[in-house]
């Protein structure tokens, strides 16, 4: 069976993504936000979703995309049968001005001929309310307005609106420039203010990455993850999603599909954890002022996922669309919120650690967040016996969860740290309290027999979610433990090339056909911590040939055929490989491997 990768690039300014298949179409735009309906969809429903291509006229063509190098700018060459080539830029505007980021929702195609006159033609055909109605376009002066939209959609252009309102093949022999606005229309002179933007983004790109701490290992990868995930961080707000797609199955026919265009707190720890490696404290301190400003409910708890906006309410909602390669439902808002998820109040801790444990965050930016942290705590010690749906959020399944223990050991102990920064010893006896009884609740997931930690309190099944036992450092400097724990691992979840599935029982939708790849990450990381450093590399760069064109990684992998399966690109999975990398360079760093 041919492999399945997702043939799309990313371009992103930190208020939206679209997504770009090698055929020049805009497959996939939210505006004016990431959670908001599509203005091209067609990812989604080739018939409803509209179109935005940029063709030669006989549609025989082949075509190459790759990004300018260490930014979000995506360029697309296509060649015509006849030989005749042209290159598009697509890039999202990005840049400082008047102290502040210009970040506008606007959307560039610049075309450039590089062999011959090749003839094109431009179709451009937004919709609106999920597929159902169709935009209605009308001539002005040097755009094309399109109507029925909640704000004004424009295709400003320096070519022939005629052509392009007519689907007309024109010769291109000349830079033409495309710009597609939501909102604010673009009201200046197109060819200059246009090369300008593309020359400040390039820029920008380019500084942001100078100024961030790379590892050595596998430099190229970690660049092109940390520009994707930067990306994804809504900036007006703060939260990073999960990804910027909807409903992408984990699997052929699974029907578990799913919209990851929100903020989930399970993912806090992972997600400021690689903006710490990377330097980056602009993108940590939004991320801390998101958390700390999200709402709970009456009893002081917190929901799994929150809006961008930090809205709790997600309402899922099935939509009448033919879905990716006619998977179906597609699904828009996320029932998730409902579940109770607790490992999420640990997540947070171990999250403002750093705001405690590094100079560089000054006393006053600390001071605040006395009452959060103990009220972080309280809920740990409301939730210790409660069952919880589980990081992987079952929707009919609740249990004792080793992985929320974990965590609520993992917070309790970075709050004995904050407690010591604080010099706040009522919190302290409290952290060290629940630190201990975290341990305990963990012990009663360990199957002597197997010599190994269960998914849970009175069950035997294997979860990969287990292997950050050994990433967390729960099991010290045990190293034998560790090993003993990850071997019943990789006995029952591992699949070849290193990738690994995240359980194998049944849930609520069946068996897991696909791995999973942000826990085979996790497997590197704890080959590298258990010193089977050598595995950790190889492991690392077989997993890294499960990416598209464009070095993407999406959530799922079948390891039968090594297909792409899951939302796409999918933040996890990049933060996943950036912390591994980190992981392994610091070994390959130390002195006792070198000598």
């Amino acid at each position: 069976m041919e492999k399945h990768l997702y043939g799309t690039g990313i371009i992103g300014n930190c208020a939206y993504i679209a997504h770009i298949e090698k055929n020049s179409n805009i497959s996939w735009l939210c505006f004016p936000r990431f959670d908001s309906d599509f203005i091209f969809g067609s990812m989604l429903d080739k018939e409803k979703g509209g179109e935005f291509t940029i063709l030669p006229q006989n549609g025989g063509f082949r075509s190459e995309q790759s990004y300018l190098e260490n930014t979000n700018i995506l360029e697309t060459k296509i060649t015509n049968s006849e030989g005749e080539s042209y290159t598009i830029t697509d890039f999202a505007p990005r840049f400082e001005n008047f102290n502040r980021y210009y970040k506008p929702l606007m959307l560039v195609r610049k075309i450039e001929p590089l062999h011959g006159e090749p003839k094109i033609k431009i179709k451009c055909q937004p919709v609106t309310h999920f597929g159902k109605k169709i935009l209605t376009p009308s001539p002005g002066s040097n755009h094309i307005r399109f109507s029925g939209a909640d704000q004004e959609i424009r295709l400003t252009t320096n070519c022939s609106i005629s052509y392009v309102l007519e689907e007309k093949e024109f010769r291109l022999n000349r830079s033409i420039y495309l710009v597609f606005t939501y909102g604010s229309p673009l009201e200046a002179p197109i060819e200059s203010t246009i090369d300008r933007f593309l020359m400040e983004t390039t820029n920008y790109w380019r500084k942001w990455i100078k100024s961030t701490s790379i590892p050595n290992f596998n430099q190229v990868l970690v660049v092109r993850s940390a520009l994707a995930l930067k990306i994804h961080q809504y900036e007006d707000t703060g939260a990073i999603i999960a990804s910027s797609t909807t409903s992408l199955p984990e699997s052929p026919g699974s029907t578990r599909n799913w919209d990851y265009r929100y903020c989930w707190m399970r993912d806090t720890f992972y997600t400021l954890n690689v903006f710490n490696h990377l330097g980056h404290f602009e993108e940590l301190e939004r991320y801390f002022e998101y958390i700390q400003n999200l709402p709970t409910d009456r009893k002081g708890r917190y929901q799994p996922l929150y809006s961008i906006t930090g809205s709790a309410l997600l309402e899922e909602r099935i939509c009448e669309l033919e879905g990716y390669l006619g998977n179906q439902p597609v699904r828009f808002g996320n029932q998730a919120y409902t579940h109770i998820q607790n490992d999420l109040y640990g997540q947070v801790l171990v999250s403002l650690l750093p705001l405690y444990a590094d100079k560089r965050f000054i006393e006053s930016e600390k001071s605040h967040s006395k009452p959060f942290i103990n009220n972080l705590l309280q809920k740990i010690e409301e939730t210790m016996d409660e069952k919880d749906a589980g990081l992987w959020e079952f929707r009919n399944l609740q249990q004792q969860h080793c992985y929320t223990f974990l965590f609520h050991w993992a917070g309790a102990c970075a709050a004995i740290k904050i407690a010591d920064r604080l010099k706040d010893s009522a919190m302290k006896e409290k952290a060290v309290f629940l630190k201990n009884s975290a341990a305990d609740k963990i012990e009663q997931c360990y199957i002597p027999e197997m010599r190994a930690y269960s998914q849970a309190i009175g069950t035997r099944n294997m979860d990969a979610s287990t292997l950050q036992l050994i990433t967390m450092g729960y099991f010290g400097d045990d190293i034998e433990r560790a090993n003993d724990h990850l071997k019943m691992l990789e006995k029952d979840l591992l699949a070849k090339d290193y990738l690994f599935y995240r359980y194998k029982h049944t849930d609520d939708f069946g068996k897991p056909e696909t791995t999973f790849l942000i826990c085979a990450f996790w497997y590197i990381e704890a080959l590298a911590c258990v010193n089977r450093l050598n595995e950790a590399i190889e492991g690392f760069g077989k997993l890294t040939q499960y990416c598209n064109h464009l070095k993407l990684f999406s959530e799922d992998v079948d390891h039968h055929t090594g297909s792409q399966w899951g939302n796409f690109p999918q933040t996890y999975s990049h933060v996943g490989l950036m912390n591994a990398a980190y992981r392994i360079g610091q070994k390959l760093n130390k002195p006792d491997f070198l000598m």
